[in-house]
């Protein structure tokens, strides 16, 4: 043991990064130190109306994100390090923890677009006069960064050549695995989980028909991971069948656990390595992996791009005449249009906070292209409702099918083909226009 590991104290500050398995900035605090806490800061700034009047994070993704929390403070109780959750922002929150416990060293997860590097900057800033050191790694790709044979700046802009140039010729890290702390490092932080009314939030309703029925936290994503691969082996259809539109069987399903890291990509992975040994190899297992190189891929988007992502004209400065005409919008968002297909996807998504990978396709290009509205209302509503909100994936998609991201062709779905091709016998529909009901 080092004599900086004896006697210093660092500070975990948990971000998209919550859990405990897989977890960098966790690992290296550990190994570098003799104490360890964490914090967690439901930023108020978070729950907030943002420009078009929708909460920043809503009532889905909210519930999703408390019980998440919940689960990492009694994770991280059986590793001996207490976890603080505040109400406050970080810069306001995390100064006195690092007076009162006399912090060395900060660790987090590193981001880079807007909102979270203004974060950053701001608590910097407030713990200035303490003798602390910031300690930033990058912990929500697949492929690391540090990892790549080119520069960010010729990162690709359409996929598939970011795939050939990246696939089968860069190492996948391996996980890592956190340590115990000693049995004194814990104490009851006597913190808990700011109420619905701190939030300025009603909890949502549980719906029966939801194709997401699953809990928050390390523990629900480990348990699905094992259903869906081990226990079901539904990895192995798992290309064949990603297009469905109901039930829970038809996808992985992984997407809100990775959203804010309580499943690491690299465990899933070594997941999908470890069932092509023991089960089987196939295109569909492949096909998971090869999302997960999406995923990376609008994470890469943005790191070359910055704030172009979140701009009107896109990455592409491509001027198209959309309008923004609340009416249609409104009716859009209460599955109030002429096309049924996408109605029904959009009160599945009023109900329940998810929506499947064809569904979110289909009412993007609808609302972009049919409605001709403004690409960026229709981002900033599916940031309010999804469960699975990844501001990377969110908005280069939305860029994507609006026609100033990554699509060369520009392509314009046919919803009603769509539906006689995804939905043919009407079952969907007939589900969810059950559920009519008027905003």
């Amino acid at each position: 043991m080092s004599k900086e590991k004896e006697h210093s104290t660092a500070l975990v500050w948990f971000r998209n990064d919550l859990r405990t398995t897989d977890q960098h900035s966790l690992y290296q605090a550990v190994n570098n130190h003799s104490r360890v806490i964490g914090v967690y800061c439901f930023d108020p700034r978070q729950f907030q109306k943002d420009r078009f009047g929708f909460p920043k994070t809503g009532a889905f993704r909210a519930a999703f994100l408390r019980e998440t929390v919940q689960q990492l403070q009694q994770a991280l109780k059986q590793l001996n390090i207490p976890l603080f959750i505040s109400n406050e922002a970080p810069e306001e929150a995390i100064p006195s923890l690092v007076s009162e416990y006399n912090i060395t060293s900060i660790y987090a997860q590193k981001e880079w677009t807007q909102e979270e590097q203004a974060v950053m900057h701001s608590l910097q800033k407030s713990t200035e006069n303490h003798s602390v050191t910031f300690n930033t790694v990058y912990d929500q790709f697949l492929y690391h960064p540090e990892d790549l044979s080119f520069s960010i700046h010729s990162v690709p802009k359409v996929f598939t050549d970011f795939r050939k140039k990246i696939e089968k010729k860069i190492g996948i890290r391996n996980t890592v695995s956190v340590n115990f702390m000693p049995s004194e490092n814990y104490f009851d932080t006597h913190t808990s989980l700011p109420s619905w009314q701190q939030l300025d939030l009603e909890p949502p309703e549980p719906h029966p028909d939801s194709a997401f029925p699953f809990s928050g936290g390390e523990q629900a994503a480990q348990n699905r991971l094992e259903h869906y691969l081990f226990e079901t082996h539904l990895l192995s259809t798992y290309k064949q069948t990603r297009n469905g539109l109901i039930g829970t069987a038809y996808s992985s399903k992984f997407s809100p656990w990775l959203a804010n890291g309580s499943l690491s990509p690299r465990t899933i992975f070594e997941a999908v390595q470890r069932y092509e040994k023991e089960v089987e190899k196939n295109q569909d297992t492949y096909w998971l992996i090869f999302e997960l190189i999406w995923r990376d891929f609008f994470k890469y988007i943005s790191l070359k791009h910055g704030n172009e992502i979140f701009k009107r004209k896109g990455i592409l400065n491509k001027d198209y005449e959309w309008d923004t005409d609340w009416e249609l919008i409104n009716r859009w968002i209460a599955g109030e249009t002429e096309s049924d297909f996408v109605n029904a996807n959009m009160i599945e998504f009023q109900k329940t906070g998810w929506m499947s990978n064809r569904g979110r396709q289909n009412v993007a290009s609808y609302f972009a292209k049919e409605l001709h509205q403004d690409w960026r209302i229709g981002a900033a509503y599916f940031e309010s409702q999804l469960l699975d909100y990844d501001v990377h994936s969110n908005y280069g998609n939305w860029m994507y099918v609006a026609g100033v991201g990554n699509d060369p062709r520009n392509r314009k779905f046919d919803v009603e083909k769509q539906a006689e091709r995804y939905d043919e016998d009407g079952a969907f529909r007939d589900l969810w226009f059950s559920e009519k009901a008027p905003l």
